[in-house]
């Protein structure tokens, strides 16, 4: 969930979205010292959703199931921003560039990283991983560009869901079709909702944590925005033409890979998945 979009809210709505309340006594104060500024705001993403540690003290509400909230948006990143045992390999070493690599990209076949004749998304290319959310928000709004459509005049604290599948693009239209994971255009049982979103990549892993991007950095640039999380934790093929289709024309004006943020790896940056 990229903080990208996030910008003209930044300008227009930041006392809407504000931190939650913490205690402020010293022992409080002294781990925020320790732990840097980012302690105070409250549990930050992307994480290792294999690990279950945090120690982070700021609460919020768990939002409510996907299908009973209004999908906003969908966008992806370039690589995994999460990391697990299906997606653990270090997709760069360059210092401050976030990511992980899934393992069965490693085994891909020489007919699915077949270059796509017709690109449309930038910065993706066959054999490559993305991590794609799919946003829900209890406000009453319709999908639309940026994570502004999240949120409205009437509705500016809201819940926010993001639902997460890792995948890796293939050149094989036998693989999943993009277009079945696309917004619907109309309300199920009286939400926007998604086609579909993967129930066959494992059970979700749920936890509290923020919005994701490169523009924050896990030292004191970090996210006040509370988010429940719900990432699958196995990979899946998704169709690479399929995504440039999408890219060509959808609701949400993407176009492009969003890059992906630090590991967060401090427990005292981290909530406890329980």
């Amino acid at each position: 969930m990229s903080r990208y979009s996030f910008i003209p809210l930044g300008m227009l709505m930041t006392s809407m979205w504000g931190c939650a309340a913490i205690d402020t006594a010293s022992e409080d104060t002294a781990a925020a010292e320790e732990h840097n500024g980012c302690y105070q705001v409250g549990p930050q993403t992307p994480r290792d959703i294999d690990s279950l540690v945090g120690t982070n003290p700021v609460l919020f509400s768990e939002a409510p199931d996907y299908d009973q909230l209004n999908l906003c948006n969908i966008h992806f990143h370039a690589n995994a921003e999460h990391r697990a045992k299906a997606f653990s390999i270090r997709a760069d070493s360059e210092p401050g560039i976030g990511g992980y690599q899934c393992g069965m990209g490693e085994n891909l076949t020489a007919s699915e990283l077949q270059p796509v004749s017709q690109p449309v998304c930038e910065g993706v290319a066959a054999g490559d991983t993305i991590e794609v959310h799919w946003v829900h928000t209890s406000c009453d709004v319709a999908p639309g560009p940026t994570l502004g459509s999240c949120l409205s005049d009437n509705c500016g604290n809201p819940n926010l869901r993001v639902e997460t599948q890792v995948f890796v693009l293939v050149n094989d239209p036998t693989a999943t079709n993009f277009a079945d994971l696309d917004y619907s255009g109309g309300r199920i049982n009286g939400y926007h909702q998604a086609r579909a979103i993967p129930q066959n990549t494992g059970t979700p892993v749920e936890f509290l944590g923020s919005t994701t991007g490169p523009s924050y950095d896990n030292q004191n640039t970090c996210s006040p925005y509370q988010v429940t999380w719900s990432v699958r934790p196995a990979c899946a093929k998704l169709d690479i033409n399929s995504l440039h289709a999408w890219c060509a024309d959808n609701v949400f004006d993407e176009d492009h890979a969003h890059g992906s943020r630090l590991l967060v790896e401090d427990p005292a940056l981290l909530s406890e998945i329980k």
